[in-house]
């Protein structure tokens, strides 16, 4: 049986491959919209773990060089 105690793992490590959709924050959707992405996580942000899950972020560094911010929520493992 698991540790009830022991911290939880977010589902996504740094160098995970991933697709899904950006993170645009709602005051700034007036100029930048979520738009879908694919490449490698570089950052798994805080909120994991029961802290603010609902928001719980990652960066993603597409094949562009380009990293953009996304809710664990909206991405998955991409295909290998």
């Amino acid at each position: 049986m698991p540790d009830p105690e022991a911290p939880r793992r977010a589902p996504y490590a740094v160098g995970d491959q991933v697709t899904g959709t950006s993170y645009v924050a709602p005051e700034d959707r007036w100029r930048e919209r979520p738009e879908p992405i694919a490449g490698r996580v570089v950052q798994v942000g805080s909120g994991w773990d029961g802290v603010d899950a609902a928001q719980a972020f990652v960066w993603v560094r597409l094949p562009s060089g380009r990293e953009r911010q996304a809710l664990m929520r909206d991405i998955r493992k991409a295909e290998p």
